[in-house]
């Protein structure tokens, strides 16, 4: 069921979104409701890695309690030892 809304916006952005509806051949209600949808929806926690990532997670091992850019300080300087 549809249930109309009224809300104030800077009539700048109202005409940006008009023309921004209008090259996406919706309407400026439903380009609002598909946004609303959106952040409301409760989303995964999940976060795709790319394989570069994967491959260079795990380089350092932390013991807990570590600073990490001292570990990773150490490791580089260790690597790159003349």
């Amino acid at each position: 069921m549809d249930t109309k809304l009224t809300l104030s916006l800077d009539k700048k952005t109202i005409e940006q979104a008009k023309k921004y509806a209008k090259k996406k051949n919706t309407s400026l209600s439903k380009l609002i409701e598909n946004y609303l949808a959106k952040v409301t929806t409760v989303e995964k926690e999940t976060t795709m890695i790319s394989p570069l990532v994967k491959s260079l997670s795990g380089v350092i091992k932390l013991s807990k309690g570590e600073d990490p850019k001292k570990a990773y300080s150490d490791y580089l300087a260790d690597k790159y030892k003349n």
